[in-house]
């Protein structure tokens, strides 16, 4: 199955580690690629408790701020093909793919190769897209889509994101 989590709202990431999270205690070896992301969260220190959670990132640190370098594109496609033998591998019953439609958004990475992976996943296995921009193709693709819309947010209110909170 194949799950989106789009939107200008707050909240994808926070999601998709919930579910993380419940397939950890069900027992299920859980693998998150964060596109776009280079810097240690306070997820990463807590995903580290859990033997059958494993998280990478395929970004840096501040990348969103400047255009993307050649740097940050083969990084978007080294995360890419990581996940391709990943979920060939079966090793995994549910993978994150944190932050890929900005990824897509932004062309780190070619859609065709995103579509042709997600239309390879086993039926076996849980394969989650997070992001906002979801791309049409990605959405027509998807089983299952929840859309996080922001009605009201306190960074308009000049607050920044806070430990624990945003990162």
């Amino acid at each position: 199955m194949i799950q989106v989590y789009t939107g200008n709202g707050k909240g994808k990431t926070t999601a998709a580690l919930g579910l993380a999270l419940r397939g950890a205690g069900a027992g299920f070896n859980v693998y998150i690629a964060q596109f776009v992301k280079g810097m240690l969260c306070s997820e990463h220190k807590a995903l580290r408790r859990f033997r059958n959670v494993k998280i990478e990132q395929f970004g840096s640190a501040c990348f969103i701020r400047h255009k993307p370098r050649a740097s940050d594109i083969a990084l978007a496609h080294n995360g890419l093909e990581k996940v391709n033998k990943l979920i060939s591998g079966k090793k995994y019953r549910l993978i994150i793919l944190d932050e890929i439609n900005v990824a897509l958004n932004l062309k780190l990475l070619p859609i065709q190769e995103v579509l042709d992976m997600i239309k390879h996943v086993p039926e076996d296995v849980e394969v989650v897209l997070t992001g906002r921009n979801a791309p049409a193709q990605i959405i027509k693709q998807a089983d299952l889509v929840s859309q996080v819309k922001e009605i009201k947010h306190y960074y308009s209110r000049g607050f920044r994101a806070r430990k624990g909170i945003e990162f």
